[in-house]
């Protein structure tokens, strides 16, 4: 089992920037991929970033980072823009189950 609790989302102005953090806990040992995924109102879920893949949308203003000591990882949001509000939801598969955070809202204004 593995537990996963979100936080740093927010408000904040477009053009501005964000770090989500997603702490796991529980059998960290066998996380075997870890990322975020995100819900804009109205739509479905989608993927934003994970070890191996990124959005289009957000490729080269989004970043992930994972500390591993601390069993964080994190998305640093830069250049936010007004499509980016959604909530965002930390994702850890562990094979072969996947778990999900409860995610965190991010709001960008225009």
């Amino acid at each position: 089992q593995v537990q996963l609790v979100e936080s740093g989302g927010g408000l904040v102005q477009a053009g501005g920037s964000l770090r989500l953090s997603c702490a796991a806990s529980g059998s960290t040992f066998s996380i075997d991929d870890i990322g975020w995924y995100r819900r804009a109102p109205g739509k479905q879920r989608e993927l934003v970033v994970d070890s191996d893949s990124i959005a289009d949308a957000v490729e080269g203003r989004f970043f992930i980072s994972r500390d591993r000591a601390k069993n964080t990882v994190y998305l640093q949001m830069n250049n936010l823009k007004t499509e980016d509000t959604a909530v965002y939801i930390c994702h850890v598969y562990s094979w072969p189950r996947h778990y999900w955070g409860q995610g965190t809202q991010v709001t960008v204004s225009s």
